[in-house]
């Protein structure tokens, strides 16, 4: 499928490209590295030694975990499309 100026196959190169990209930041941030804390870095209470093997380079205790979880916001994605509509404002 040709798009315009964009050569055959250049969308779904860009679609795998932002999927590569997104999976790489997201694996990067899945594991803790580095040695673990033994308090937390937030609330300094102490985290449990369980914990810190089973996740080693663990900084945050559960609970401090948990809130931040919870205010998550899901960032914004890119208009890859750059339809009219999107670019009036």
């Amino acid at each position: 499928m040709a798009g315009g100026w964009a050569r055959d196959g250049a969308v779904s190169e860009q679609i795998e490209a932002s999927i590569s990209d997104e999976l790489a930041r997201m694996k990067a941030k899945a594991r803790p590295v580095g040695e673990s804390l033994k308090y937390c870095a937030e609330c300094e209470e102490e985290i449990p030694e369980a914990r810190r093997q089973a996740l080693p380079g663990v900084k945050l205790c559960i609970d401090c975990v948990q809130e931040r979880d919870a205010t998550f916001k899901a960032r914004g994605g890119i208009n890859r499309r750059g339809s009219k509509d999107s670019q009036l404002k």
